[in-house]
């Protein structure tokens, strides 16, 4: 099937870190494949990783990019299940140098326009693994790095 529209986030560390990276967003028929790497984690960790409401990451900390993007009012939960928050997705895993490599697809956003597009929305990597139950936010602790997601012309 061939790729639709694309999106890229250039993931910037929040004051005290080191995070960073690029994750790239395409829409492949009605999924989205999202794929990347991040450096600066903590070795061998799970990280929380989620779209965010907002993309603004000019506070500093990543807050201003506020909570989990949720066009659907669902609650917090692991991404293999179909009631969640459009953000919801896989953890990171940390190699044994701080580094991860995502490649996963999503089905319920989307990077063409629409109400769960991720286009001008926030990407956020946590401090924290991510136990995918306590709501809304998964206990994912604090945020490491904030990127807006960009459509690619």
């Amino acid at each position: 099937m061939p790729a639709g529209p694309s999106a890229v986030a250039q993931l910037q560390p929040t004051k005290g870190s080191s995070t960073t990276g690029t994750i790239t967003f395409t829409q492949v028929g009605d999924k989205v494949r999202v794929a990347g790497d991040v450096r600066g984690l903590k070795p061998g960790q799970e990280h929380g990783f989620h779209i965010h409401e907002a993309g603004d990451c000019s506070s500093g900390d990543g807050m201003s990019a506020k909570g989990h993007f949720n066009p659907q009012a669902k609650p917090h939960a692991h991404p293999s299940t179909s009631e969640r928050h459009a953000g919801d997705m896989l953890a990171l895993k940390a190699d044994d140098y701080g580094n991860a490599h995502v490649d996963s697809t999503l089905d319920i956003i989307t990077v063409a326009p629409g109400p769960t597009s991720v286009v001008g929305r926030g990407l956020i990597v946590h401090a924290s693994p991510d136990d995918y139950k306590t709501q809304p936010t998964g206990n994912a602790g604090a945020r490491l790095a904030c990127a807006i997601i960009n459509r690619k012309t």
